[in-house]
């Protein structure tokens, strides 16, 4: 498939001198060398990107939309949360207590945890990963439990050792 028939290399310098960044920039610099007779397939090694990036680099200057804009990155909202706003701002008030104020037997909030909360509460099913995001997003950061040191009350030694058990890490506020 030949691409930019209806474009000049005039055309396409003026625009190089309209833009800025370095997307934008190579953009119109790869399109100006296929021009001028470089094929997508070296094109692509001087990018360091494959040719299907450089094929989709010189469809996007053949659409009908001035050339400065049609070599910028447009926003990309991505997918939709499966949480409204408010429940995410329900979830984070909830994450700041302990997981024992909404009648969950546990030390601290876990990934796990917050999976199986979202689930029950929101009817929402997130991956493991991502309830880690939830946390983070909440303001809470994950904190390894410190080693006892060797000369502690042998009780006490047994009892951080109990929590360690039934948390294995947490997320608590900064």
């Amino acid at each position: 498939m030949e691409h930019l028939d209806e474009i000049s290399v005039e055309e396409l310098q003026d625009a190089l001198d309209n833009v800025e960044g370095k997307k934008p920039t190579e953009r119109l610099l790869a399109a100006i060398a296929y021009k001028n007779g470089v094929s997508q397939e070296e094109l692509a090694e001087w990018y360091d990107v494959h040719r299907k990036t450089i094929y989709n680099w010189l469809k996007r200057l053949d659409a009908d939309e001035s050339l400065e804009h049609a070599v910028a990155n447009t926003h990309r909202s991505g997918r939709n949360r499966k949480l409204s706003e408010t429940q995410q701002q329900e979830f984070e008030e909830t994450v700041h207590d302990p997981p024992e104020a909404v009648g969950i037997d546990a030390p601290a909030w876990t990934p796990a945890l917050v999976q199986q909360f979202l689930e029950e509460t929101y009817g929402v099913e997130y991956s493991y990963p991502s309830c880690r995001r939830l946390l983070k997003e909440a303001g809470l950061s994950y904190q390894k439990p410190r080693r006892s040191a060797a000369e502690a009350d042998e009780d006490e030694q047994e009892e951080f050792h109990e929590e360690f058990k039934k948390s294995s890490g947490r997320w608590t506020p900064p």
